[in-house]
């Protein structure tokens, strides 16, 4: 097989946000840019020291017809749902929730002061898996394996597999990867991608040239969607001084008719609509063990 270097297909700058009952943050890519990220529907960045700014978290709110990823860097949030579950994603720790047929959750921060920067990913589940039963996947920050290559690299395996090291977050859909990845200054990183999969890069610090220095450089806050033609992506860090710190993820594609309202995603309008009416009605939770 030739080994094909990625492409970038679009560079989107994350956008000032309010979600929740007035949380403050960044939306790397949501509803406008579906189908382009096909399975992942939305990233969202909360980064910040002001406790004014994440304080009134996430109420008690449904999710049907998708699953939602935690992943905190510093801080925690609490977790409460509507079957029992409860728990707290701290720093390091990534939480894999599928609401499939129905979730009614809470996320509040625990914390009152402090710097609170996590990410939360949104995935698509295809039509014949929205109805599944609910469940989590939490995994312990020292759970997951993070690998120290020769050159530097830091390489944290949420889920996926690099070099024969497995990724504690498995048996999902999507078929993904999720990856904190960490290179040195002056450093060049390359990982193979599944090809036909879609996959995209979001800077967390410092700067570099996805694809080797054939596009400009790119810096915080900025996603990479990279085409889908080719086997492998390359990244090198830009700064002499700083390392480049990045999100990588990808999956297999959907290809199906997304009708999304709020935090339900369905395929059809009729199903969007038969989930609001059951919320109201008091029918919505399909799971209750």
């Amino acid at each position: 097989m030739i080994n094909n270097d990625r492409k970038i297909s679009r560079i989107l700058k994350s956008k000032a946000t309010v979600e929740g009952a007035g949380v403050r943050l960044k939306r790397a890519f949501g509803y406008h840019e579906v189908p382009l990220l096909d399975p992942f529907l939305l990233l969202d960045d909360f980064h910040s020291d002001n406790p004014d700014d994440y304080i009134a978290g996430f109420p008690r709110h449904p999710h049907r017809g998708i699953e939602t990823v935690t992943y905190m860097l510093h801080g925690k949030v609490k977790h409460e749902d509507s079957i029992g579950n409860s728990g707290v994603v701290q720093s390091g720790d990534i939480q894999w929730m599928t609401a499939g047929s129905g979730i009614i959750h809470s996320e509040m921060p625990q914390q009152e002061e402090r710097l609170l920067r996590g990410f939360q990913l949104w995935v698509n589940l295809p039509a014949q898996y929205k109805m599944m039963n609910p469940r989590y996947q939490e995994v312990k920050s020292e759970q997951i394996p993070e690998l120290s290559l020769d050159n530097g690299i830091k390489i944290r395996v949420l889920c996926g597999q690099v070099e024969g090291t497995k990724g504690p977050v498995r048996d999902i859909v999507a078929d993904p990867e999720y990856l904190d990845v960490t290179v040195p200054a002056k450093m060049e990183f390359e990982h193979p991608v599944k090809d036909g999969y879609t996959a995209f890069a979001y800077v967390v610090a410092g700067s570099g040239y996805f694809t080797a220095g054939k596009n400009g450089p790119v810096s915080v806050d900025q996603l990479v969607i990279f085409e889908k033609d080719g086997n492998k992506i390359k990244i090198k860090s830009r700064d002499r001084e700083k390392s480049l710190r990045f999100l990588l993820v990808s999956g297999k594609p959907i290809g199906e008719h997304v009708a999304w309202h709020g935090p339900i995603v369905m395929n059809t309008q009729e199903e969007l609509e038969t989930a609001f009416q059951e919320y109201q009605k008091g029918t919505f939770i399909k799971h209750k063990t």
